[in-house]
């Protein structure tokens, strides 16, 4: 049997995601950007927008000219004309002046706000009254307002949302050069493990982790490959890892992490050209006996092969190198904290990092979140999580009533 592993602190680990390589670049159409990460800086070549347009119906004015303006006393103003949809108007609003302008008209020059139609009234064709003052910029977006000509709009590593898709847009980016989606290698092993349209025999369960692990390589903006099911031994699992490596950006194998007689994955993963373990063990729980490798550049996991403790590894050690993988900035990579309220003791061992996974509840204005108890082989305990805490590695565990931050999984 071998000497049993030496685990590393999950920060030393982390440390790694830097030394791997980008998935390389892409041209793609705009229209299909959503999910995808941003290669190249976006500088605004011109202001956004290019003119000052309205926000209201309304009439284009000289804010003093409604300095004052009541019910009671009214501004009296002359309708110099109209600015018309996609047109540039060709006059000065003065004082004392109006112009007609609908929603995203361009504003008439001289002129610095906008009334809106619903506090006007008109006394023929070419006289309003106004009945509420506007202060100067009230209903206009300015010239380069959004952004000014030069500016930088969008960095590299940015991950695109529908928002961004209308940054890139409204500077007539399309296509767009973004950063590949990686390509994810995934190897379940174990003599136990049967395919998911096999009927188990007595000893045996259906293989969840190619599944588990696929849907959140998906989610997290790569593209999966399995390289199906290999039976505990080392020949077969060493020629899928060789295949695997050569055709795909990083490997994930489950099952096998373990140490014990029947553990081929630290000598298959060894057997590779150019590999060299770099950690084997981790000090997180669930995930301890995690392996990650480097072979030919390219980084291999030896994630445990309980479907809990694959999840959880996967979410909180494996997808940091991902989201390398696939271009994202760093400071892009922090997910969104949420705070709740711990609604019993959690116990936990010091030297290392638990990670809990817990149910967020609603009650009134207050969020809690409710640990969800059970072991690294219950898949029920992920179905019903919707985040995880994290115990420090200096912590004997979280009381009831403590403000945590959840992280989503």
């Amino acid at each position: 049997m071998k000497d049993f592993f030496n685990v590393t602190p999950l920060e030393t680990v982390l440390e790694w995601v830097s030394r791997t390589h980008r998935a390389g670049t892409e041209a793609i159409e705009l229209f299909q950007s959503q999910g995808r990460v941003l290669a190249q800086d976006l500088v605004a070549d011109d202001d956004l927008p290019p003119f000052a347009r309205s926000t209201m119906d309304g009439y284009a004015v000289k804010a003093r000219s409604t300095f004052g303006a009541s019910e009671g006393t009214p501004a009296y103003l002359s309708v110099k004309g109209s600015v018309a949809m996609a047109e540039r108007p060709y006059f000065r609003v003065e004082d004392g002046e109006a112009a007609r302008i609908p929603t995203g008209g361009m504003v008439p020059e001289n002129a610095d706000s906008v009334v809106m139609i619903e506090h006007t009234d008109t006394l023929g064709e070419t006289t309003i009254e106004v009945y509420r003052s506007v202060a100067p910029g009230q209903n206009v977006i300015e010239k380069g307002e959004d952004f000014k000509k030069g500016a930088t709009v969008l960095e590299a590593g940015t991950l695109l949302r529908p928002q961004e898709a209308g940054v890139l847009a409204a500077f007539g980016k399309d296509p767009i050069l973004v950063y590949k989606r990686p390509v994810i290698g995934i190897i379940s092993t174990g003599d136990e493990v049967v395919p998911v349209t096999a009927v188990p025999r007595t000893g045996s369960i259906r293989d969840m982790n190619t599944h588990t692990l696929s849907g959140l390589v998906w989610q997290n903006g790569g593209t999966p490959r399995s390289y199906g099911i290999v039976k505990d031994q080392k020949a077969p699992l060493f020629q899928a890892l060789e295949r695997a490596v050569m055709e795909t950006d990083m490997v994930l194998v489950s099952g096998g992490s373990s140490v014990g007689v029947r553990d081929f994955t630290l000598d298959a993963i060894s057997s590779l050209a150019d590999s060299k373990i770099l950690v084997h063990g981790i000090a997180i729980s669930p995930g301890k006996p995690t392996i990650l490798a480097s072979a030919t550049g390219k980084f291999v996991w030896g994630i445990p092969g309980h479907v809990t403790s694959a999840m959880i590894v996967f979410c909180m050690v494996v997808k940091p190198f991902l989201d390398h993988l696939r271009g994202i900035a760093l400071s892009s990579r922090e997910a969104p904290e949420i705070r709740a309220i711990l609604t019993r003791n959690v116990p936990s061992s010091q030297g290392r990092r638990d990670f809990i996974r817990v149910r967020l509840i609603k009650k009134g204005a207050a969020l809690y979140a409710e640990p969800i108890l059970g072991k690294s082989g219950l898949i029920h305990t992920m179905v019903r999580a919707d985040g995880v805490i994290a115990v420090g590695m200096n912590d004997e565990g979280v009381l009831e009533g403590t403000e945590v931050q959840v992280i989503p999984i």
